[in-house]
């Protein structure tokens, strides 16, 4: 043994020692499920951190991230500026748009004339939040979210700014959010995948969504989100292929683990071990998929708590049930995109389209865990990649206007999950340009969602080429102003 070590040097790890003692498969299985992530790449790190394990009690053990794609305009939805109707059609001041750099689409404009929102606001709650007319579900559920104001970012454009949200990173090729909390807290249910991603269209074609963000990148692949689509098949290549049987497919299994065990030993690549998983994974899905997917056992006021859409497969109402359905069967995050956001132009009428996309089934959602007892274990998530500009986007006129993409300053709703509910957080200035108090940055609130699963950002650290990555990169702050 000890010669053995000598000849493989840093190679010898805990996986090639567990197979040199001849523990096989079956001990190997058992060890993953006492430990996760036992064939996971990386490991400990020198701080003592051990995959599958929080550092301490979470006080939620889920997430439901309802991502609006395109970037909902703050102004016409929760950032209440009666101060830009005053200033209907005059230049924004040189005193508030500062040095910001601009898009390409307004770069060559010559005037930047404000504009109020089309529709009004009312105040709700105790917490007397201001929510646009355009939400009126939302509205009722306002003692239940903390909205938060002062979101802000760095990425200007679509696909970077996603990204950055998504994955900590603006050029890609990271871990998403829920592959590190896969990777940090392992399964809680084994038959389904710890992270699961649902898409939606609104209006028109909308920004694209990439499997990119919801890559595991350097994770093992076992950390992927898996896509969930609306057609016969919601997970592709999860059906036996005609003529194979239950137990001729799991005789194939355990042949084909046998044959990657045998890889493993020789070549001691943990992805070979992370395939097994993921095959293992597929086959219990085959039961478990299609008992969460069927919609038809839930009952009338559950229909009609989140409206009509919601037995129309691939809409946003079906997948908020979807995702309640995944997160109570514990799935540790679901992810929903929802794409159409994008308003450069025609915003009053293509944002009113949207609002009511999304309006009934997100006040759903926070009501439907609510009853259930289940949101004060589940952190629910509501908003874009940044804000919308103050001034118009090309011509403005009475009826019509658009507006431009605005990292300085945007707005999201978090729920549940031992966020405070009923308050507002951070303040934008009159026009709804800049942040006056409590900013939060991207990292901010990346951290913040991981202390809430009990991670602590600064110590969820993966080793990979020689550097310690994180999702808050080097940066970050918890926000305990909005913990319960």
């Amino acid at each position: 043994m000890e010669k053995e070590i000598l000849e493989h040097g840093f190679n010898f790890n805990r996986r090639r020692f567990l197979s040199r003692l001849s523990l096989g498969l079956g001990s190997a299985a058992l060890g993953s499920l006492l430990i996760p992530d036992l064939f996971g790449g990386g490991g400990a790190d020198d701080e003592g951190f051990t995959p599958g394990m929080p550092h301490f009690a979470p006080k939620a053990k889920r997430v439901i991230y309802l991502f609006q794609n395109g970037a909902p305009s703050q102004q016409e939805l929760f950032d209440y500026k009666p101060k830009l109707r005053e200033m209907w059609g005059q230049e924004i001041p040189p005193s508030v748009r500062g040095t910001q750099r601009l898009t390409g689409m307004t770069a060559n404009q010559k005037e930047f004339p404000l504009v109020g929102s089309f529709v009004d606001f009312k105040q709700y709650g105790q917490s007397r939040a201001w929510v646009s007319d355009l939400f009126p579900y939302t509205a009722k559920i306002v003692d239940d979210l903390c909205i938060v104001k002062s979101m802000y970012t760095e990425a200007i454009n679509h696909d970077p700014a996603l990204t950055f949200l998504q994955t900590g990173s603006q050029q890609g090729n990271r871990p998403s959010m829920g592959s590190w909390l896969s990777y940090g807290l392992g399964n809680e249910n084994k038959n389904l995948p710890n992270f699961t991603v649902l898409l939606s269209r609104g209006i028109g074609n909308g920004q694209g969504v990439y499997s990119k963000l919801w890559s595991n990148g350097f994770l093992d692949s076992i950390h992927q989100g898996v896509q969930f689509s609306k057609g016969e098949d919601p997970v592709l290549y999860l059906r036996d292929p005609e003529g194979m049987n239950r137990q001729e497919r799991r005789e194939m299994l355990d042949n084909l683990a046998q044959l990657n065990e045998m890889g493993y030993q020789e070549f001691g690549d943990p992805e070979i071990m992370a395939k097994v998983k993921q095959y293992e994974m597929a086959y219990r899905m085959q039961t478990a998929v299609p008992d969460v997917m069927d919609l038809s056992k839930e009952p009338d006021d559950i229909i009609k708590l989140y409206g009509p859409d919601c037995l129309v497969p691939g809409t946003f109402a079906a997948n908020c049930l979807l995702a309640r359905k995944l997160s109570e069967n514990g799935v540790r995050f679901v992810q929903l995109y929802h794409q159409g956001w994008d308003q450069h132009g025609n915003l009053p009428f293509e944002i009113a389209k949207q609002a009511k996309d999304v309006d009934q089934a997100s006040a759903a959602l926070v009501t439907d865990l609510k009853q259930r007892g289940l949101l004060d274990e589940t952190l629910v998530i509501w908003g874009g990649e940044f804000g919308r500009t103050s001034y118009t986007q090309g011509k403005l006129t009475k009826e019509n206007y658009g507006r431009d993409h605005h990292p300085r300053c945007f707005t999201i709703w978090m729920a549940g999950g031992g966020i405070k509910p009923g308050i507002v957080y951070g303040e934008t200035d009159e026009v709804g340009y800049n942040i006056v108090s409590n900013p939060v940055h991207v990292h901010d609130f990346q951290a913040t969602v991981l202390h809430q699963l009990g991670l602590n950002h600064e110590k969820l650290i993966f080793k990979h080429l020689g550097r310690r990555y994180r999702l808050t990169d080097v940066s970050g702050k918890v926000v305990h102003d909005i913990i319960a």
